[in-house]
């Protein structure tokens, strides 16, 4: 499982936007966003690297969070 920050997410359709780009390359992934501190949390078998260059393709550049950051 990942968290990700992903600082230009701010509404509903921006979750959309984000929980699509992730699910286009793992169909299976289970995606929860947290608007108010843009945050997703991605449970997903992909490597990092591969969900983080999906999430900037569709214009939501993120960086990963530890487990000790909100």
């Amino acid at each position: 499982m990942y968290r990700f920050h992903v600082p230009d997410m701010s509404c509903g359709g921006c979750l959309r936007s984000v929980r699509q780009a992730v699910q286009r390359i793992d169909p299976q992934a289970q995606v929860e966003g947290d608007l108010e501190n843009h945050v997703v949390t991605v449970a997903s078998s992909l490597e990092e690297a591969l969900l983080l260059s999906a999430l900037d393709t569709a214009g939501f550049p993120a960086r990963l969070l530890s487990l000790h950051e909100a």
